[in-house]
């Protein structure tokens, strides 16, 4: 299975909290695993059929549509064709928020924030213009004609017309499923934070009071990829970053990720981005 997971790094800057990520696969089927964060998400199909999970309710998005993550929503999204082409669009809410402690903070913006109000997470092709918009501003970003001023100020009236629809067409609703994640959340914690050491489904299901047997069928139903596999990713990722952010030997890069066999770490991570470790440091120190 292919895992790319953008989501899982710092999502902007201090100057510039605003991200987007345009994710375009050929041919390979792949799923970024569950996860959250506290950023506002505009998922956006730009084309192909898009499989989108939200909090426990699955969707498969077409050309054209979109769907909105608020902060703290487990989700996840993949293909098993690989033929989509999409863009996420993250930022924080105070983002567009004139932080006067006026109607729309009070009465829309901070609920948003906090999880007591939350966006439907479907919301078709009502959003199309507003993110072919915010697409086509992503794609000027190098044009040095523009100053980011201008570029940030284009950005926000965008955002805020996009909050304005979502308001206008009753998308905004009250937040039901706040509870629901909670176990999910925990699960997901607890292998983030223990993926380089041994995670057994027998440790796993001691650690949530849970059978082995039923916490394999929980976790593949919950999150649509199992244990091994989430936990695979996750070390992959880590030595990703590792190979990126370091000068270390690959073999230690292999043990602080998880990996005990340093083969066995070489024949997944090729298998897993079709590129050698070495390859992969080499080819990003050259960038």
């Amino acid at each position: 299975m292919y895992f790319e997971l953008k989501e899982n790094k710092p999502h902007g800057t201090k100057d510039d909290p605003f991200s987007t990520y345009h994710i375009e696969n050929a041919g390979r089927s792949f799923q970024i695993p569950v996860h959250w964060h506290d950023e506002f998400e505009i998922i956006y199909v730009r084309s192909g059929f898009l499989t989108v999970s939200i909090s426990g309710e699955s969707y498969i998005g077409k050309t054209g549509e979109a769907f909105v993550v608020s902060p703290g929503n487990l989700h996840l999204m993949g293909s098993q064709s690989g033929t989509v082409d999409y863009y996420t669009f993250l930022f924080p809410l105070k983002y567009i928020s004139f932080r006067t402690d006026d109607m729309l903070d009070e009465k829309l913006l901070e609920p948003l924030n906090s999880g007591h109000l939350m966006i439907c997470p479907r919301v078709n092709d009502t959003a199309k213009e507003l993110c072919e918009q915010l697409i086509e501003i992503y794609e000027a970003k190098n044009d040095e004609s523009e100053s980011k001023i201008t570029t940030q100020v284009r950005t926000k009236i965008i955002l805020l017309q996009f909050i304005l629809e979502m308001w206008k067409k009753g998308f905004v609703i009250e937040n039901d499923t706040s509870g629901r994640n909670t176990v999910e959340k925990e699960m997901v914690s607890y292998i983030q934070q223990n993926f380089t050491g041994k995670i057994s489904l027998r440790e796993f299901g001691e650690q949530f009071h849970l059978s082995e047997k039923y916490i394999s069928r929980y976790f593949k139903e919950h999150f649509h990829i199992t244990l091994s596999q989430y936990v695979t990713y996750l070390r992959l990722e880590h030595a990703k970053q590792l190979l990126q952010d370091t000068d270390i030997p690959v073999t230690d890069v292999a043990m602080q990720s998880g990996y005990q066999n340093v083969s066995y770490f070489i024949r997944s991570f090729q298998k897993a981005y079709a590129v050698s470790p070495l390859k992969y440091r080499k080819n990003n120190y050259s960038r």
